[in-house]
């Protein structure tokens, strides 16, 4: 069966309604309805544009994502029907955030969108980061110091463009440049104006158009050892969790 007839098993199985009364409401018989659930037939154009509106999920969502282990009260929605992974949570309840790889960072540009790619990546959890969706990001070059080769920024999730605050650190995922770090200055009707911390480059204007996703400074970490050799991904982990330790011994000390 496709992912979208399972997904139109379990959005009924959701309501709680029959074929029945589904097929009535798509004004078609029952016989066709369940020939596109049990996936021997797939519908048209307009008839999937009716089961959209009767379920309330958006086309992009029935085709491509598995409500099943997604629950969609949980996931994180876009303007253009893409999604952000749910804010799913460790078994102490705690955010789960994904580590997008140095040397593969340019490979989040075709996966982003892919909650198998997503889902795929390493992820730590941090106590003080709870509300949000959060994800580490690396940066490279020296635009923004202190945040040279080797270090990750945690950035929060921004659902709506007009939330950016003048001055403010983000993460800029674009179409053309990749991930990139800098501070938001000022928007207009077409783009936004970025500057870097480094005073040897100029500031320049990202067009709307190429905005991807935008994700807004929570915190960093340096994965870049006293010699200068950089870290692999299970040090970058194991350096994530001491400071974790660490924050739950200061809670414990000050309860």
């Amino acid at each position: 069966m496709s992912i979208f007839s399972e997904n139109m098993r379990y959005l009924r199985g959701q309501l709680q309604t029959s074929q029945q009364n589904v097929a009535d409401n798509l004004k078609i018989t029952r016989g066709r309805y369940v020939k596109y659930e049990d996936g021997s037939n797939e519908p048209p154009i307009d008839i999937l544009i009716m089961i959209s509106k009767f379920y309330k999920i958006s086309i992009d969502f029935l085709l491509t994502v598995d409500l099943r282990k997604y629950p969609i009260d949980k996931i994180v929605k876009l303007a253009d029907n893409r999604i952000v992974l749910p804010i799913t949570v460790d078994s102490r309840g705690e955010n789960k955030i994904e580590i997008i790889p140095q040397k593969a960072s340019m490979g989040y540009l075709s996966g982003y969108s892919d909650p198998g790619y997503i889902e795929s990546l390493q992820s730590i959890s941090l106590p003080f980061l709870r509300n949000g969706k959060y994800r580490a990001f690396p940066t490279e070059g020296d635009s923004m110091p202190p945040y040279n080769d080797g270090t990750y920024v945690v950035g929060k999730y921004v659902e709506n463009i007009d939330d950016l605050k003048k001055g403010k650190t983000y993460i800029f995922i674009t179409r053309n440049e990749g991930i990139t770090y800098k501070r938001f200055q000022e928007m207009s009707a077409t783009t936004m104006t970025v500057t870097p911390d480094n005073d040897f480059y100029e500031p320049y204007k990202i067009k709307k158009s190429q905005l991807l996703e935008i994700w807004e400074y929570a915190c960093s970490i340096n994965t870049e050892e006293l010699g200068g050799s950089p870290l692999d991904m299970n040090s970058i982990r194991d350096m994530f969790m001491n400071l974790k330790k660490e924050i739950n011994e200061l809670k414990m000390k000050n309860s």
